[in-house]
């Protein structure tokens, strides 16, 4: 059971980061598009990132800017990805049919003693 929990735990540690690389990589794009995370239903008959992508590219115009945009498909624990959208592009994303969520991404940090787990 504790290995369970200290794998879910690395999972999450690695998605904020790379997240936070995704936000800090590329700062030629617009100052007013951020990264946010959208969770969908989880698709039936095709394949998850296909599905995301195919999402995405309803609000972006194109399967190709879609494709760049996406930062992360998420399959196993939610369906869902992450991806930069700016303040207009989330309010559309919103109203997709198998959208349940857009909220925007955050890094967390932790706050615990040297040796001290939580």
């Amino acid at each position: 059971m504790e290995s369970k929990i200290f794998l879910i735990f690395c999972l999450i540690i690695g998605f904020c980061c790379l997240i936070e690389m995704a936000e800090s990589g590329d700062s030629s794009k617009s100052s007013s598009s951020a990264v946010h995370i959208v969770y969908t239903e989880k698709p039936l008959d095709e394949q998850p990132e296909a599905y995301h992508i195919r999402t995405l590219a309803s609000v972006l115009g194109s399967e190709e800017a879609a494709k760049k945009a996406l930062i992360y498909s998420y399959k196993t624990a939610a369906s869902g990805f992450s991806a930069r959208l700016t303040p207009e592009q989330v309010e559309e994303m919103s109203k997709q049919p198998g959208v349940l969520q857009v909220v925007p991404s955050r890094t967390l940090q932790l706050h615990s003693a040297p040796g001290k787990l939580h």
